[in-house]
């Protein structure tokens, strides 16, 4: 099977190892890691993908950037997505994006993606200017990050037009326009409860734009949230997803009901896992999972190595358990 170059040994390994994890408690400690640096530990899976943080998740912890990152370094992921806001609180209080990008370095960590909030898409042509500038201001400060993508949600409209759909592609394209000068791609963020909560209309948005840097990012949580369907999704070019964000859903409430709250680590909700990620990985998905909580009840239950630790063990074992089903190995 030319198209499923996985390790059969490596994947299997990763596997077998984090299912006795799971059900002995082994922590991590002495069999799955090996210490670098200040903490940091080696990637531990051999999946296809990267496993990643954004740091949402550590949010009721009130890190400063720079231990977010040293702490998402020592839970042994991959990539991490941060919030533009800490960072210029960071930078703000003294600290250099310097330093910040020494960090990462130092951890073979990657900037996946910078969450940050911009009225870009706005009726309002003043509002569109105003973020437009703001958009350069956080650009310029990915591009010393060493990051290439920053979250563009759809923000300041409520509702889409379907006559305007042209519009939104234009709007898009105007921000997109910015990666020439900045080396940052925006990356188009559909959001369950937003404007925007259709796949197919991020799709025709991205394909309207006619710009080769559009781009989709996507969650598992609002796809299910927006009502869409999970049995199309290989239709998308799993490549123009740089990044997705990994959570998962309880059976209750309804889709419609549910809130940001409401998510769950991977493995504890209904999310069809087993479907979802072998028809990503057809479609050509290589990017990072990235592990987005606001879950009120694990940031009163756990410290946040804690909570790391669960999010790194449980996203590996629910991704090699689904391409292992799935026959990739």
């Amino acid at each position: 099977m030319s198209t499923k170059n996985i390790s059969r040994r490596n994947l299997l390994k990763t596997g077998t190892l984090f299912a006795v994890s799971a059900s002995s408690g082994w922590a991590f400690g002495n069999t799955f890691t090996q210490e670098v640096g200040w903490g940091a530990q080696e990637p531990k899976h051999s999946l296809p993908f990267r496993v990643s943080l954004n740091t949402s998740t550590l949010m009721a912890y009130q890190l400063p950037v720079d231990v977010q990152i040293e702490k998402v370094i020592a839970a042994g992921f991959d990539g991490i997505e941060l919030w533009m806001r800490d960072i210029m609180s960071y930078l703000e209080k003294g600290g250099t994006t310097q330093t910040l990008k020494e960090k990462l370095q130092a951890g073979n960590l990657r900037l996946e993606n910078i969450i940050g909030f911009s009225e870009w898409c706005s009726d309002d042509p003043e509002k569109r200017k105003y973020a437009l500038e703001q958009l350069r201001k956080e650009m310029n400060i990915i591009k010393e990050l060493g990051g290439e993508h920053i979250a563009a949600p759809v923000m300041g409209i409520s509702k889409l037009e379907p006559s305007k759909m042209g519009e939104y592609a234009e709007r898009y394209r105007a921000i997109l326009d910015l990666e020439a000068e900045t080396g940052v791609i925006p990356v188009l963020e559909l959001w369950g409860m937003g404007a925007l909560h259709k796949v197919s209309d991020c799709a025709q948005i991205i394909i309207e734009t006619g710009h080769p840097k559009a781009s989709l990012l996507l969650d598992f949580y609002h796809v299910h949230r927006g009502g869409n369907s999970w049995d199309t999704i290989d239709v998308l070019n799993g490549a123009k997803l740089p990044v997705m964000h990994m959570n998962d859903y309880p059976y209750e409430p309804t889709y419609d009901k549910l809130t940001d709250a409401d998510r769950v680590l991977p493995g504890e909700g209904i999310c069809p896992y087993d479907s979802i990620v072998p028809k990503l990985y057809e479609a050509g998905f290589r990017g990072g999972f990235s592990v987005e909580l606001f879950n009120k009840g694990y940031w009163d239950s756990m410290d946040a190595d804690t909570l790391l630790k669960k999010s790194f063990e449980n996203s590996v074992l629910v991704l090699s358990s689904a391409l292992q089903k799935a026959g990739y190995y």
